[in-house]
């Protein structure tokens, strides 16, 4: 009897939660606010294909990319993300058009060309990568914080810093002047530099946590969420 009693108990209480264990506390107004008041932007930037330009292109490439390193008082984060594609539903198409042909040799070869398709996404040789570069924002006053307060914050969700809204925009004012200079910095190199929004940002973290239910399961529009306190 005491046995079921100490399985009932145990079967009743809930897990420690996931959020315990992320650094961010939230994201408004396309920032990324960590749990130590610290802010994040992040920037979806393009790629450039370095070994096709010619002599000259790539020394100019070199030196704005010298020139750019050279401005830099802060640190960066340069993060890539690989997947592999997503062909399912291009290979129903492509099934639903042999279907509709008449021809048996068309049909053979459109066969070939499913088989393919699919051995060269299973072989992993078709990826897509996205790159993006994040812009950190550290408020001196956030560094005087003592061990014990940052460990404190890690571990009970409900010690997140909720940045008052001056806070928010002193800090967030900060964050975008940084922000202008590294696209400005990485545009003279030839890249396109985008900078997240809410939505993709919350798009993007979850994808990164949860890489195979993101292949199934989108997210809602962050303006028709609505957050019960």
């Amino acid at each position: 009897m005491p046995e079921m009693q100490s399985a009932k108990l145990a079967k009743g209480k809930p897990g420690p939660s996931t959020v315990r264990f992320l650094d961010i506390s939230e994201i408004r107004d396309d920032v990324v606010v960590l749990k130590d008041g610290t802010v994040r932007a992040v920037l979806s930037v393009s790629s450039v294909n370095f070994i096709l330009k010619g002599e000259t292109e790539q020394e100019a490439i070199i030196e704005a990319y010298v020139g750019f390193l050279n401005i830099l008082d802060h640190p960066l984060q340069v993060m890539i993300q690989s997947r592999k594609f997503n062909i399912e539903p291009y290979l129903n198409e492509l099934n639903a058009r042999e279907k509709e042909i008449g021809n048996e040799l068309l049909r053979a070869q459109l066969r070939d060309y499913r088989s393919f398709v699919s051995q060269l996404v299973l072989s992993g040789e078709a990826m897509s990568k996205k790159f993006f570069v994040v812009v950190p924002y550290d408020p001196l006053t956030e560094k005087k914080k003592n061990f014990f307060s940052r460990m404190g914050e890690i571990l009970s969700p409900a010690a997140a810093i909720k940045l008052k809204e001056k806070q928010f925009a002193e800090r967030k004012e900060g964050l975008i002047q940084r922000v202008t200079n590294v696209v400005g910095g990485l545009s003279a190199i030839g890249l396109k530099v985008q900078m997240l929004d809410t939505q993709t940002l919350i798009q993007l973290y979850y994808s990164f946590y949860n890489p195979i239910a993101s292949e199934t399961q989108k997210l809602p529009d962050v303006n028709e969420v609505r957050i019960e306190s």
